[in-house]
């Protein structure tokens, strides 16, 4: 067991609300604050004790809300502050906390901190953003942006370069400035004294970046940054705080998340998350997953941050592709495999997110042409591929598998127009297959994938084992991922077919007592020597 003071974010499984595409209030075809204030009680009957709630601050969209021009007041398509704060309130009354994105690696180039810094390199603004010389007439160094091409822009007025390591408009603050840092962290007090329940930290472990040495993740005062933080802001009140880290390792992660260093809560680390493209390249580069992989990557995260850390745990959010397309079926056993990642998820040691439609088991939306794609950077890497010699469906084929529009399209809310997402035109096509896909069919449907994650928050809530429970990965063949819980003499074990194919499950010296959960409704006796279904999953107690 972890010698870690309990607090309510262990207990509590998060939910992703992407606002753009949850529900739209109004008719312009773009979700809203009123929208997500009206489908609280969907999330209240899930059982979810908080909200991660990406950008609604005030942006020009040039990354869909991650290039934040205000913040400190909402963008108008979303609605406004007094929308914000019933939300809050709202969310409160039915026992839901809302953590805020906070991004602040970066700002949009429309800020007034940017615009300012534009103007002279005697600007007071100048040095909240990182500018350098041109070298031999070039971009200062070899730094890439994530979206594509040179980290490095040149502004004619002023002569120099200043950096984004994302999209042009999103230029990189200077964290070595101690004015941005207490910019930032009045601002982050403005949302604690709203009465948020924490923040979700994109990208955090850029701020230290140093970028003359090449250095953008983990640079060397990142964590001085994170502690001064921490006693500036969040410090003391028990607020979820989770760091998005793609660059993290278990050891890493005890630096963010190890309690006596009064830093975060816990990280997203994506060390799965490359698992299905080929070493060495970039995440459109396929090869298929190797389940073993998978399974070793997962065991080490359950037991290396030992007493000093907290695990996130998810498949999939606004970055990802829908992981029932991505690692499951989403054809012929949609269901069972949706099930069997829910069970498999939920039953290891950590904080559960789940993303929006996730639970009604939605998937991914193929496209056939450029233009078809919104996601920056979808596009970027087309054009920069198509430019490189790549074949158009090779680049289309990555972009269905990985691209970010996948886990964007309107949530689907009903069979009726546009999944009854809006009343106008959605902003993003909504998926053609929610006419069969849909919340309502789900909550019709008792065997709905919806009341698995139902029942998954509900056991999470009545047993410590779920939150607490040391963890064991069990030796079976690759396609069976099955691992152990165990708490104060109580034991579960977990069992999952990853694959379309039967596979027996034979694990000795093994008694079977009650069904906690299950994908397939059949009753299970005997593990000596079971012959699992495609995609079967369940969760047993152990008779010792």
């Amino acid at each position: 067991m972890l010698n870690l003071q309990k607090h309510w974010w262990q207990e509590t499984t998060v939910y992703q609300v992407y606002p753009r595409s949850f529900k739209d209030s109004n008719g312009d075809g773009v979700g809203d604050l009123k929208g997500i204030i009206s489908k609280l009680d969907y999330l209240k009957d899930l059982g979810i004790g908080a909200i991660w709630l990406s950008p609604v601050y005030r942006s020009p969209n040039d990354d869909n809300g991650y290039d934040i021009s205000d913040y400190q007041n909402i963008m108008q398509e979303f609605g406004t502050m007094a929308d914000m704060d019933e939300l809050i309130n709202q969310a409160k009354k039915r026992n839901i906390r809302i953590v805020m994105d906070l991004v602040v690696n970066h700002t949009s180039d429309e800020h007034k901190w940017f615009i300012e810094s534009k103007k002279s390199k005697d600007n007071p603004y100048r040095d909240y953003y990182i500018w350098r010389d041109p070298k031999d007439g070039d971009v200062p160094n070899d730094l890439q942006s994530t979206f594509s091409g040179p980290a490095w822009q040149f502004d004619e007025k002023t002569g120099q370069y200043y950096l984004h390591l994302f999209s042009k408009k999103q230029p990189d603050l200077n964290w070595e400035n101690e004015k941005v840092r207490q910019a930032v962290y009045k601002m982050m007090n403005f949302w604690i004294d709203k009465g948020i329940g924490g923040f979700r930290m994109d990208v955090i472990d850029l701020i230290g970046k140093q970028p003359d040495k090449m250095i953008t993740g983990n640079g060397p005062k990142l964590h001085d940054y994170l502690q001064e933080m921490n006693k500036a802001t969040f410090g003391g009140k028990d607020m979820l705080t989770v760091g998005e880290t793609w660059g993290a390792t278990p050891e890493i992660a005890k630096l963010y998340s190890d309690p006596k260093r009064h830093e975060l809560s816990m990280v997203f680390q994506f060390e799965q998350v490359g698992l299905d493209q080929q070493p060495g390249k970039d995440k459109w580069d396929l090869r298929p997953l190797q389940v073993g992989e998978l399974k070793q990557v997962l065991a080490r995260w359950q037991t290396e941050l030992d007493d000093q850390g907290w695990n996130s745990l998810f498949w999939n959010n606004h970055d990802l592709p829908r992981i029932i397309s991505r690692w499951g079926n989403d054809k012929e056993y949609r269901v069972e495999s949706g099930k069997m990642f829910a069970i498999l998820l939920h039953m290891l040691k950590g904080t559960p997110y789940i993303y929006q439609g996730e639970e009604i088991g939605m998937t991914n939306k193929p496209i056939k042409d450029f233009s078809e794609i919104s996601d920056i950077e979808s596009r970027n890497m087309y054009l920069q591929r198509i430019d490189e010699g790549y074949k158009k469906e090779d680049i289309i084929k990555s972009i269905n598998t990985k691209g970010r529009d996948n886990a964007r399209t309107p949530i689907q809310w009903d069979e009726t127009e546009h999944a009854g997402f809006t009343t106008g035109t959605p902003w993003l096509g909504v998926n053609p297959n929610y006419k069969s896909i849909n919340v309502k069919a789900a909550l019709a449907d008792k065997n709905s994938l919806f009341y698995t994650y139902k029942k998954l928050i509900q056991l999470r809530k009545d047993n410590p084992i779920m939150i607490w429970g040391d963890f064991k990965l069990l030796d079976t063949q690759d396609e069976i991922f099955a691992f152990e819980r165990e708490y104060q003499g109580e034991t579960w074990l977990i069992v999952n077919n990853f694959s379309n194919n039967r596979h027996k499950l034979q694990l000795a010296d093994v008694n079977v007592g009650e069904t906690i959960i299950q994908n397939y409704d059949h009753k299970i006796t005997d593990v000596s020597d079971l012959e699992l279904k495609p995609w079967e999953s369940f969760a047993v107690k152990v008779v010792v």
